[in-house]
């Protein structure tokens, strides 16, 4: 099993809010998120948190991540030891390394986030939580899918849904 992290930025009402969300590497499925006014440890660390739980507390994962000081910090080292999970990081300015991460946090972006930002945060998380865990994981078509959801794909047989 193979997931990949990464945060985002998302303006909410005078300043800037930070989203960490957790990909489930199969079948492109958002599988753990949190946001906050902080971009620190403690926000990667509610990521993976909601993620483990989401999943059923998996054993064996591969977290891949950027080597940014979220993901590098003791916090979050020690609770991927925890969960027993291995850590992947990619090479200095190397964006293409988490490309799944990156087309995710553009779609969520382009289709979604109101141009001129939310008014809140809690206006922001409801929303974002609404695209995350509901439009993007069980309605929007996904080319490494072969044009159907994440949630759907994985229903299915791996022959079947078109995934590789």
């Amino acid at each position: 099993m193979r997931w990949c992290g990464d945060i985002t930025y998302i303006w909410t009402g005078k300043g800037w809010s930070y989203l960490a969300v957790v990909l489930d590497l199969y079948a492109r499925r958002v599988v753990g998120w949190a946001i906050s006014s902080h971009p620190d440890a403690d926000l990667v660390v509610k990521a993976l948190d909601h993620a483990w739980e989401q999943r059923g507390q998996p054993e064996k994962v591969m977290f891949h991540s950027d080597q940014g000081s979220q993901y590098a910090s003791r916090m979050f080292r020690q609770r991927l030891w925890r969960y027993r999970m291995q850590q992947s990081m990619s090479r200095r300015g190397n964006c293409w390394d988490n490309a799944p991460m990156e087309r995710l946090f553009r779609s969520l972006k382009s289709e979604w986030v109101p141009t001129m930002g939310y008014r809140n945060l809690p206006e922001a998380k409801k929303d974002i939580g609404d695209y995350l865990m509901g439009y993007y994981n069980h309605h929007r078509p996904h080319s490494y899918n072969g044009g159907i959801a994440p949630a759907v794909a994985e229903e299915k047989p791996k022959s079947l849904s078109g995934i590789s």
